[in-house]
């Protein structure tokens, strides 16, 4: 049966104003890495204080997250995710106003506590308005976000910081945040509140902190924040350290790195509209939903640590790049699916409560990817142990995702999800 035409024009505004959200959530988290240099000689810091600048962001998000889904969950997407988005625009603005090294530093923090709810948000969103079987591909569509940022966020925030100064590029940054959060709540409804809305169902009791607490019990929990702790951390290492990489390990100038960041991150982006879809897909030929959905996560992190095994390797940079851009296609497959395993893995009740989950392992685990690499380049002198632990890492979340998570998350056994 097809949804009333006014579900299916809010389904298509909303996935809009998601993938915008997102691309906002990761332009905030670049401006500090374009502006690096400005900001050490202004503030008059060296690496070690930047490097905590830049640090301080992934451990407020990544903690932040064990909040957010039950907030999300227990008063909607409308309230929490709308107010993180105002939240961490303001944060974003008071950056391009701070005084000094410390101002900046409580901007970061709350940067990455605004930030926590955006993802999770997504996901409920996503529970929310689409069917089950048909979640992937909106899933996937949203976290491209990901990915499409950091190809046009360099060119544009460089432009601006360049043109007007850094200021005002965490300005114009922040702003921008704020109006797209007015948007949101203007735009956004409960399914409820949306005309020709078909007999709503009983509104889900919101999740109580006992039963937020009790999704720790289940072995499939562990298993997800496990798993997306090694996604996490292969994109991080390319995300922080692939310009770095390409300039020291193979030589390329400054000029010949930005063109070749293009083709990975268009690659990520690929990766990441079919990881959603491919799940999708699996579901209607008749495959059971947990295997479905685990399938592109479980494929995507053994074909994403294979390829990064030859980037360490080769002496042919070409091919470092080909093996590059494989590992951006299929690490961010991964990462699609493994939030599309958050929608359907659980009852719509606790879906962002699962994907905060997932998302603080995931965070807390790469958070770590920058730091450990870095002090194995600093030992060594090269990539080639730091990449060969990333394949590692993620071979073994591979194994996390296939054989810790199993059976459905649920709070009571009326809620846990069919099998197909």
């Amino acid at each position: 049966m097809r949804p009333p035409q006014s579900i299916r024009r809010m389904r298509v505004l909303l996935l809009v104003l998601l993938v915008l959200i997102g691309i906002v959530n990761y332009v905030d988290r670049s401006t500090l890495a374009i502006a690096n240099n400005s900001v050490q000689d202004e503030f008059g810091i060296g690496p070690t204080e930047m490097g905590l600048l830049l640090s301080v962001f992934s451990w407020a998000y990544a903690f932040a997250q064990l909040p957010a889904g039950g907030l999300l969950d227990r008063f909607g997407p409308r309230k929490v995710l709308g107010g993180g988005l105002l939240l961490w625009s303001a944060a974003q603005a008071f950056c391009g106003l701070a005084a000094g090294f410390k101002q900046m530093l409580a901007g970061r923090l709350v940067l990455g506590l605004g930030e926590a709810p955006a993802f999770p948000g997504g996901a409920k969103v996503v529970a929310d308005w689409f069917p089950r079987e048909s979640r992937g591909l909106p899933v996937g569509l949203f976290n491209t976000a990901s990915t499409l940022a950091p190809a046009i966020a360099p060119p544009l925030l460089t432009w601006l910081m360049l043109s007007y100064g850094w200021r005002t590029m965490f300005v114009a940054a922040g702003v921008a945040g704020i109006v797209l959060a007015l948007v949101w709540f203007v735009v956004y409804r409960d399914r409820g509140q949306v005309a020709d809305e078909p007999e709503p169902e009983a509104a889900p009791e919101p999740v109580s902190v006992r039963e937020w607490v009790s999704l720790l019990r289940h072995r499939s929990t562990w298993g997800m924040m496990i798993g997306f702790s090694g996604v996490i951390y292969s994109v991080y290492l390319y995300l922080t350290w692939l310009p770095a990489y390409l300039e020291g390990e193979r030589g390329l100038s400054v000029a010949d790195t930005g063109l070749a960041l293009v083709v990975p991150y268009l690659a990520g982006t690929l990766g990441m509209l079919s990881g959603g879809g491919v799940g999708d897909l699996l579901v209607r030929r008749g495959v059971r939903t947990m295997i479905a959905r685990k399938v592109p996560i479980c494929a995507g992190l053994l074909l994403g640590g294979l390829c990064t095994i030859p980037v360490a390797l080769t002496p042919s940079t070409t091919l470092a790049l080909v093996c590059i851009s494989g590992a951006q296609f299929f690490m961010n497959n991964a990462s699609a699916g493994a939030w599309s395993l958050a929608t359907t893995v659980g009852a719509e009740r606790i879906t962002a409560s699962l994907g905060s989950l997932q998302n603080f392992g995931g965070y807390f685990g790469g958070a770590f990817a920058p730091l450990i690499t870095g002090i194995i380049v600093d030992r060594t002198g090269s990539f080639v142990i730091a990449l060969l632990a990333a394949s590692g890492i993620a071979i073994a979340a591979a194994l996390s995702y296939a054989f810790l998570v199993g059976k459905p998350v649920g709070l009571t056994e009326a809620e846990t999800v069919p099998s197909r």
